[in-house]
């Protein structure tokens, strides 16, 4: 909060600080775009080529500043960045964009290059020299242009086939990341929790010590399978990404699936709260289904048959055990 209070009003701004933000900006920019080219080189180095050429589009930009700082204020620039200037738009770190995959990269960029053009008309309604005004001028209708600049460029370095190749790449790649782990989790969290929640509902009859039996049961599965997960392949050599990430898509998708028919036990009657976990029970094993089909091109009843079948007997066992 006190970082907050002390920033600058961008209406406070001199021109020199106007300048001097205008160059920092771009400088981070060019880094931006070229971090995106860096994270993408190996799977999309179609698409980091076109993430090069706008880098190269800000460094062009950034030298047309300092050379208009040097004629006007001289070579000694002050130093002011985005975080120094309060409501001043903020990039979203690279880090957490490569995560999101390829499509979200680029209307990342899409969104950085509006925002540049809305501070550069600002910039120049707030000067009073002509030649500032023009180059911000020209830099904002620049931004505005920048979309043909990547479309330029990706008129240059990618066609159908390439951006079809790429488009499918981060599709297979999301799949064995994110979907397989999690798929494999959810199947795990929602049948192997089958026989011990339901062999306890139907022992104790006693809706509270089914609830404490299942969440325990979904939550132990959870961490196991996670941890399983991240251990058993680093990604490197089978190309099926982070091992963190397939980590927390197993484990979080394994305790789902286990809490899914553990939460209806919460309810204190028990026949109602069976109900529930049949109904719920139900769906967890049809969208299991649906995963299936839509992701790992499994035909949807051949899907359904295997789950439904495999959940109706580890359910068969839980129930006939508990009511032993």
């Amino acid at each position: 909060m006190l970082f907050s209070l002390n920033r600058k009003r961008f209406k406070d701004l001199s021109e020199q600080e106007i300048i001097a933000l205008a160059i920092s900006s771009e400088e981070d920019d060019a880094r931006i775009y070229r971090g995106y080219a860096e994270n993408l080189r190996d799977e999309f180095p179609d698409s980091a080529a076109i993430f090069e050429g706008m880098a190269a589009e800000e460094d062009g930009h950034r030298q047309r500043l300092i050379n208009l700082h040097t004629k006007r204020f001289g070579p000694t620039i002050p130093l002011i960045r985005r975080e120094h200037v309060s409501g001043y738009y903020a990039r979203t770190p690279v880090w957490l964009i490569q995560n999101l995959g390829l499509d979200r990269i680029r209307a990342e960029a899409a969104a950085m290059e509006k925002s540049a053009e809305n501070f550069y008309l600002q910039a120049a309604a707030r000067t009073t020299d002509a030649a500032t005004r023009k180059l911000l001028g020209d830099l904002a209708a620049a931004e505005a242009g920048h979309q043909h600049t990547a479309d330029d460029l990706a008129a240059t370095h990618l066609n159908e086939d390439t951006i079809s190749k790429e488009n499918s790449e981060a599709h297979r790649q999301f799949v064995l990341t994110w979907v397989q782990p999690g798929l494999a989790g959810l199947m795990d969290g929602s049948v192997s929790t089958l026989a011990p929640i339901f062999a306890t509902a139907f022992a104790t009859q006693d809706t509270w010590t089914t609830f404490l039996v299942g969440f325990a049961a979904s939550l132990g599965a959870g961490i196991s399978m996670g941890f399983t997960e991240a251990a058993s392949d680093d990604g490197q050599i089978s190309g099926r990404g982070s091992p963190i990430k397939r980590g927390l898509s197993a484990g979080i998708m394994t305790t789902l699936g286990g809490l899914g028919h553990a939460l209806p036990y919460l309810i204190t009657d028990f026949w109602t709260a069976t109900i529930i976990a049949f109904v719920v029970v139900f769906i967890e094993l049809w969208a299991i289904a649906w995963i299936q089909n839509r992701y790992m091109n499994t035909p949807f009843f051949r899907a359904a048959f295997q789950v439904v079948l495999g959940g109706a007997l580890v359910f068969a066992v839980g129930v006939i055990i508990g009511s032993g």
